[in-house]
């Protein structure tokens, strides 16, 4: 059976432990970068949980939340998102479907994306944070969860570019 690059990181009440801890940020060769390295090789990888990749993409899955049919609470949230990883935002795009009052949408960052669909009648959003560098996607999960009240929270981890040789 093959082994599933996805991994759940946590689901309440399990939430955030050590998060910060998570995301090292070091060159491909493990050594600290001089100064001619970074500038010859800047590609933004990182390391993460002891694996050189492009970045990590988390899945998040808010069951039970509040306000996803208020597309003005849910582009302040995505900026509030933006600000407490340290990435930085480029655009942001959303739709508000009626009549469920649905919103998906996408805050296209330089480190990658923060992407949402809600489901107001059923009290369900989907989301996806991708981020490279020394962005943190770990933290927007706190921003979610205050936003949006959710009832719980699951996350899946994805490490993206994981296998890619240069």
């Amino acid at each position: 059976m093959a082994k599933s690059n996805v991994r759940v990181r946590f689901e309440d009440p399990v939430v955030m432990r050590n998060a910060s801890a998570r995301n090292v940020v070091a060159p491909a060769s493990g050594r600290p970068a001089a100064a001619s390295d970074s500038e010859q090789h800047n590609d933004h990888f990182v390391v993460r949980n002891g694996v050189r990749c492009a970045g990590a993409h988390l899945i998040v899955d808010l069951y039970g939340a509040e306000r996803l049919d208020d597309v003005d609470h849910i582009e302040a949230t995505l900026r509030r998102c933006v600000d407490a990883a340290g990435a930085t935002l480029l655009h942001i795009h959303l739709h508000h479907f009626e009549p469920n009052g649905g919103v998906s949408g996408v805050a296209v960052l330089a480190e990658s994306h923060i992407s949402i669909h809600s489901w107001p009648e059923r009290s369900y959003a989907a989301l996806d944070i991708f981020m490279c560098g020394n962005a943190e996607p770990d933290k927007c999960v706190p921003v979610l969860r205050q936003a949006f009240n959710p009832g719980r929270v699951a996350v899946s981890e994805l490490l993206r570019g994981k296998s890619t040789s240069l």
